[in-house]
């Protein structure tokens, strides 16, 4: 039985103004398992080279497969891509089955089994037990009505399974590195790059993130099998960086640091990027020389917002001081620090924007990224913004870059304009031009480079996609109506 995993492009300028691109992690993921089930296993990237649907539809068409299985890290952006693609290939291709998979299609299953006639299977939560079963029960002409995980169609009727045990062993399961073949994948400047993932899940309750509901329990890999696997990347593969997909891989700590002294020991020439908590920063403080000795050279740190009441609000479990003192001790260490601020947390106003641009300048991180909330149906936020008014109906472009929810006060061509000139006004501050400029280390001034010469194209592309391309929608939809019924309690 052949198999084809299918990447799909994104729209997201992330995607496509650096030209650098990293693997798609879930996919390799499941393939792996599969590969060592003894099934004939393939990837096409269409993200990668940024393929057109037909191109792709006729790449697929081409291979002979008997069953396509697509997912996308940013899934509930790529899901009206998936669906364009299934639509045609199936058209092209009525007995291929189609295989879809993803934390958006995990919570929306209902709605997309009732909408897409041409997707026959998704699978829900993580996939790499769940993919074997139910591949084996297509093989094999068995029930897949005894395949927990999934759901799919029974008499027309979307139907789903019960959830599937969690992984508890990490391990058990490897990576199909080998399915990026001649996929150049780059990253931190052209360099030879893979996302990785030491941890699964999250043990806070961020009412905004839905990751700890899609994870379940925070689990990790071993340590030091961790730190082979690198090292086998460096050695086998040429990898050069390795980004961190954790939501936050320093959860535990002794685990944590028995990674970090493991890879130390290999005396590798890797160079780590990631994301982190800002009080995971704090209570490390006695070991970050550790964090440096491995490799890291940055870390995005998850603040969303500089007032404490918004972070009690979204019950991110911060504090201001630790946020701040957390960048003050990645930059006694020489590691980079990548502050976020998320727009539409409140009912903003300008006034609320000048106060986050006097807060960043004191926090003096090294690099800022402002992103806007993006509310996904199935997290404990999206009941409490449910009535809020949208702007932007194009799921395509929900994507932490484009404006979603109205904010009352203020017009969405007032809020970008903030936005940017807020982005512009802390680049662009003395202490952050002079670590560009010359920072004691070479390697991060070249990272830093790196970093601005993106960021300053995407600033004048988010400004011309907002005024010439991006269509708001001038009809008064709330997020409730546009998601349509719950499925929160499934």
């Amino acid at each position: 039985m052949k198999i084809l995993l299918v990447n799909p492009p994104h729209l997201s300028i992330g995607s496509r103004l650096p030209q650098e691109h990293l693997p798609p992690l879930g996919l390799l993921s499941v393939g792996g398992a599969l590969i060592d089930a003894g099934y004939n296993v393939d990837l096409l990237d269409a993200d990668y080279g940024n393929m057109k649907i037909p191109q792709i539809v006729a790449s697929v068409v081409a291979k002979k497969v008997d069953i396509v299985m697509l997912g996308h890290s940013g899934s509930t952006s790529a899901q009206p891509i998936i669906n364009e693609i299934t639509q045609l290939l199936k058209q092209a291709q009525p007995e291929i089955c189609i295989i879809v998979g993803g934390v958006f299609p995990t919570f929306h299953w209902k709605d997309i089994l009732r909408e897409n006639p041409q997707i026959d299977y998704i699978v829900c939560g993580e996939g790499e037990k769940t993919i074997l079963e139910l591949t084996r029960a297509i093989e094999q002409n068995l029930p897949v009505s005894e395949v927990k995980g999934i759901a799919y169609r029974q008499n027309n009727i979307p139907m789903r399974t019960p959830p599937a045990e969690l992984i508890e062993n990490l391990d058990d399961f490897r990576i199909a590195w080998e399915l990026m073949g001649d996929y150049h994948y780059t990253y931190w400047g052209k360099r030879k790059a893979v996302v990785v993932q030491f941890s699964r899940g999250c043990p806070h309750q961020c009412s905004y993130c839905g990751q700890n509901l899609f994870w379940q329990k925070f689990r990790h890999r071993s340590p030091q099998a961790f730190a082979d696997e690198m090292e086998m990347l460096y050695k086998k593969y040429g990898v050069e960086v390795i980004n961190f997909a954790d939501e936050n891989p320093a959860s535990d700590a002794k685990a944590w640091k028995e990674f970090l002294e493991a890879l130390i020991a290999k005396k590798l020439p890797l160079i780590l990027v990631g994301s982190i908590r800002a009080d995971n920063i704090v209570r490390d403080a006695d070991v970050l020389h550790l964090y440096k000795q491995a490799g890291f050279e940055r870390f995005l740190l998850g603040i969303e917002n500089y007032n404490e009441a918004v972070l009690k609000q979204i019950k991110k479990a911060g504090t201001i001081s630790k946020d701040r003192q957390a960048i003050q001790l990645l930059r006694k260490h020489n590691i980079l620090s990548m502050a976020t601020y998320v727009v539409g947390f409140g009912e903003e106003r300008i006034k609320d924007f000048w106060h986050s641009l006097k807060q960043l300048w004191s926090y003096d991180p090294d690099q800022i990224q402002l992103v806007y909330v993006t509310p996904h149906r199935w997290t404990p936020y999206f009941e409490e913004i449910k009535d809020k008014e949208i702007i932007l109906t194009d799921q395509r472009k929900w994507d932490y870059k484009h404006q979603v929810i109205a904010i009352k006060n203020m017009r969405p061509s007032l809020v970008i304009w903030c936005v940017k000139l807020l982005e512009l006004f802390v680049q662009m501050r003395p202490q952050s031009v002079k670590r560009l400029l010359f920072h004691r280390e070479a390697c991060l001034r070249s990272a830093m480079r790196w970093y601005t010469n993106i960021g300053r194209r995407v600033w004048f592309w988010e400004l011309y996609q907002f005024f010439f391309v991006t269509k708001l929608t001038k009809e008064k939809i709330t997020l409730e109506k546009f998601w349509n019924a719950q499925q929160m309690n499934e």
